[in-house]
């Protein structure tokens, strides 16, 4: 299978360039963190930055801050997770709306990447709608904890 969608002209940049105080701003907006169950007490920018650094460095990809211009949308890309690429996406509200163009260009990029075979997606229970993935093939799977929370687990089959 193809990923062909058309995709606004996104960029996808170095993490560890942005603004540490647009990702502590971010990061301390109730509403993101009201879909990140994980985010416990104040963010740390440093200590952040340092694990997502970890993370290239071991498996050659990870996340990515998203432009779309000289605007900050937030953060997102691919992490080794098992036999899986784990796909996370982390936007400022305003950009809330395009998370779904985000991840269309997102997975087109794991399509021409030949290690990435399963893209896993792990929401929050705040996230109700699921049909933009199903759109995209990604199918339920049950649920994972991962430090103590319950997210519900999808995958994508990139070469099916």
């Amino acid at each position: 299978m193809r990923w062909c969608w058309p995709v606004p002209d996104f960029k996808f940049e170095d993490l560890q360039a942005v603004p540490r105080g647009l990702l502590a701003a971010q990061m301390a907006d109730a509403r993101v963190a009201a879909h990140l169950p994980l985010l416990d007490g104040a963010f740390d920018v440093e200590a952040f930055l340092q694990v997502k650094a970890q993370r290239w460095a071991e498996d050659g990809l990870g996340h990515w801050a998203i432009w779309q211009g000289d605007i900050f949308l937030g953060w997102g890309g691919f992490e080794k997770e098992g036999d899986v690429w784990d796909f996370g996406l982390v936007l400022v509200p305003a950009a809330f709306g395009k998370g779904l163009e985000i991840t269309r260009q997102a997975l087109a990029f794991a399509a021409e990447d030949a290690r990435i075979e399963t893209v896993q997606f792990l929401l929050a229970p705040t996230r109700r709608s699921v049909k933009a993935l199903a759109r995209m093939g990604a199918k339920e799977v049950g649920e994972v904890r991962y430090g103590g929370q319950t997210f519900r687990r999808f995958l994508l089959d990139m070469r099916g």
